[in-house]
């Protein structure tokens, strides 16, 4: 095993774009921000949240489609927003979340995020989300979102 070259290509990967005391004083919301920003929402029933957007180059990956952590944030922020849908007051946070990805999303290509409320209970709610391609309807993604709903505090 090539442990300097694990270590070489992560480190690569962490090159600094920008200064550190610039991505160090960048808000606490920045995140949601830069991975929601041009996400609209289509459609909000109780128990249903369908979103679309376009893929933005600042989501790809090496590969030149959507990054994985990309559609995982996706379907973590969507998969929130679903539970407020059926009243839920929801502050807590993921229990789990098992994502299949079935095929690619590639830059500019027009995509669909549907979620819906499988389960809501006291503590935990359960949610599917489907991200589909706009075009044609291809699933790509598909995930099992279980999320705790409760209030958390800071140990």
């Amino acid at each position: 095993m090539d442990f300097p070259a694990v270590k070489r290509s992560l480190e690569a990967a962490a090159v600094e774009i920008l200064p550190t005391p610039m991505l160090d004083s960048l808000p606490s919301k920045f995140y949601n921000a830069f991975i929601l920003h041009g996400l609209s929402v289509d459609l909000i029933e109780s128990g249903r949240l369908l979103c679309s957007m376009a893929i933005p180059p600042r989501l790809l990956n090496t590969g030149k489609f959507l990054h994985g952590g990309a559609t995982i944030s996706l379907i973590d922020i969507v998969g929130s927003a679903v539970f407020y849908t059926v009243g839920a007051r929801t502050t807590g946070s993921p229990l789990e979340i098992s994502t299949s990805f079935l095929d690619s999303a590639f830059v500019h290509e027009e995509i669909e995020i549907e979620a819906k409320v499988l389960r809501i209970g006291k503590a935990i709610g359960v949610a599917n989300i489907d991200l589909r391609k706009k075009k044609n309807g291809k699933l790509f993604a598909q995930a099992r979102y279980t999320k705790y709903l409760g209030v958390t505090s800071n140990i």
